[in-house]
């Protein structure tokens, strides 16, 4: 009996801490996720980013034109133009809640 608690416990420390390892860092969603198109740098200087007419995340003004909240909402949501074409995919599916504030935390810094 002792030697099954003990096995038990030490089955969920191990498992508590694969999670722990798994979980991304902010820098590691924004290269996975956001870079290819908004560029290392924010600027948005990549062949994706100029296809889909990517916004300089590093201007101060453009960032002034949208509040946290609306950038939280275009990556649940996507993005799409004028005429309905997608302009970014959503990224619901993704990532957590929590992942998109410190992505937004992030994206305010270029900024800055």
């Amino acid at each position: 009996m002792k030697h099954t608690s003990a096995l038990l416990i030490l089955t969920a420390t191990l498992g508590l801490g694969a999670l722990v390892v798994q979980a991304a860092t902010v820098s590691e969603n924004y290269e996975v996720n956001c870079a290819s198109c908004h560029g290392k740098d924010g600027k948005g200087e990549t062949k994706a980013g100029r296809k889909a007419k990517t916004k300089d995340l590093t201007d101060k003004a453009y960032q002034a034109k949208f509040s946290d909240a609306d950038a939280i909402k275009a990556m649940k949501e996507g993005m799409k133009d004028e005429t309905g074409k997608e302009r970014m995919k959503s990224y619901a599916d993704k990532l957590s809640d929590d992942d998109m504030k410190t992505l937004v935390a992030l994206i305010r810094d270029f900024a800055k």
